[in-house]
């Protein structure tokens, strides 16, 4: 993963507090990270691009993606978690906002480069209208912007690795849930599995799925323990159909 300054770590620029909730640590030494996709969204739903200027949230069903989760976590079967994370979309914030009472209330700690890939002028075009204004070159320029203003896929990569390392150099032997974005379990399932920014596959991460890692016994090397997990969801329609 990137190497970042140690001032940079996430103790240094958030502060401590973040696992001063009153909640016990976990047991044991290794570190697991849970990432976990926000709930359905709005603008998925109206079928646009959700930057900081479109998203709104959760749709009515992402909303019940999310308590079904916390749902979940209230029986008492998955990993304790020690600290909860979040993107600052509001689509992530608010999955975790649902989380948060079945997780003890932990406090929701947000990290601004947790955020799904920056899409600049394209924050709020339409799905369909997209390829109209801009030409999709990411598959083929890794260093091109997706649209003016926005993020490149090597620049969305580097920041993501950059963010997550930050968190799991900064706080070893704890278990921490990150509620993020599809985008983002996909540049850290490259990263903790060491497969290129290039490397030609397709994840379909589906909305409140449990994406797990934990360290091994081998330095820098992690496990892979589940992907997309979404046994939660089971009864609950797959999507919110959009509007004729």
């Amino acid at each position: 993963m990137p190497q970042v300054d140690e001032d940079a770590s996430d103790e240094a620029r958030y502060g401590s507090s973040a696992w001063q909730d009153g909640a016990e640590m976990s047991t044991g030494e290794r570190t697991r990270l849970l990432l976990v996709r926000h709930g359905e969204s709005e603008v998925t739903v109206k079928q646009i691009i959700g930057g900081d200027l479109a998203c709104t949230g959760l749709s009515p069903l992402g909303r019940r993606q999310a308590e079904a989760l916390g749902e979940r976590y209230m029986q008492g079967y998955e990993p304790k978690v020690d600290a909860l994370w979040s993107s600052t979309l509001p689509r992530a914030i608010e999955t975790a906002d649902l989380l948060s009472p079945s997780l003890g209330g932990l406090k929701v700690h947000t990290h601004p480069d947790l955020v799904e890939r920056r899409p600049g002028e394209a924050d709020g075009i339409g799905y369909q209208e997209f390829g109209s204004l801009f030409e999709w070159t990411s598959d083929f320029h890794p260093h091109l912007p997706l649209a003016p203003g926005g993020e490149s896929l090597a620049a969305f990569s580097y920041r993501t690795g950059q963010a997550l390392y930050e968190l799991v150099e900064g706080y070893p032997g704890t278990t921490m849930m990150v509620v993020c974005h599809g985008g983002v379990i996909d540049i850290a399932m490259r990263l903790f599995m060491g497969l290129g920014m290039n490397s030609q596959f397709v994840l379909w991460t589906l909305n409140t799925s449990i994406t797990e890692f934990v360290t091994t016994d081998e330095p820098g090397v992690w496990r892979l323990v589940r992907y997309n997990d979404s046994a939660h969801l089971g009864g609950l329609p797959p999507r919110t159909e959009p509007a004729e």
